[in-house]
Formats: C-alpha cells, structure tokens, sequence
C-alpha cells in the first residue's frame, strides 16, 4: 500500500495559530476534532475559510485536519485560512504537471499575504492604546 501523502500549512492571524493538514479526501474539514460547522458558530466563519479551495476549486478534492488555538472566531478563520491556502501551495509545487497555477489564483485573490494587523499595546498614562484621558 502506497504511502498517504499529507501537505502541512501553518498560518496566523491577530493571536490565532492554525495547523492544517491537508490530504486527499471527501472534502471533510476538521477543526480541533470536531466538524467545521459544529466549531465554529456562524456561517460566514466558514465561508471564510473554505475560500481558498474554492478560489482553486478544490473544496471535494481534499479532507482538512486543522489544529487552532489562541484569539477568537474571525481570528482563528483567518488563520486557518491562510494555513489552507500554504498548503495548496505545496500540494501545487508536488505536482508540477497541474497547469491551473495555484499560485497566481491564490495571490491575486489574497490568500497567500499574511495579514499582521493585531490589537495595538495599551500605553501608560492613556485609557486605551491611543486613547487619552479627557
């Protein structure tokens, strides 16, 4: 028996770190253990990070395992998201003789750029990060 194949994308968003593992599948998607639609609690959380595969049209090609911890929902969404998207990555650069170029489908639709934006420190004498007492 041949040995499965498995592609790893890490990704992070605000305080969220998600580790995919992507093999081929059904299309199942797993997060922490528990189905994706039973994890995360509105819609729009997984529509959010079903992009990517859609973007390539993947969304049945693949079954997705993903470990999430730290932040919330729309910050876990995005790293999973951007964990999925790294992972087709590899999946792409594997198999060369694909001709749909992942890449410049993931690029153009922004997938592939971390987004850093996180919560700005509180400073000392200020009621908020830049927030200032009246």
């Amino acid at each position: 028996m041949a040995k499965e194949i498995k592609y790893l994308g890490t990704g992070r968003r605000k305080t969220s770190i998600a580790q995919v593992v992507m093999k081929k599948g059904t299309g199942k998607i797993t997060v922490n253990g528990k189905d994706v639609r039973e994890f995360f609690p509105y819609e729009t959380n997984v529509m959010d990070l079903m992009q990517p595969l859609v973007a390539t049209s993947t969304e049945t090609t693949f079954d997705i395992e993903v470990k999430v911890l730290g932040g919330g929902f729309t910050g876990q969404t995005g790293a999973i998201r951007l964990g999925i998207a790294r992972a087709l990555l590899k999946y792409d650069a594997a198999n060369e003789k694909s001709e749909n170029g992942f890449r410049a489908i993931l690029k153009n639709a922004g997938f592939v750029t971390r987004d850093s934006r996180a919560k700005e420190r509180k400073k000392p004498g200020l009621k908020a990060a830049r927030r200032a007492p009246q």
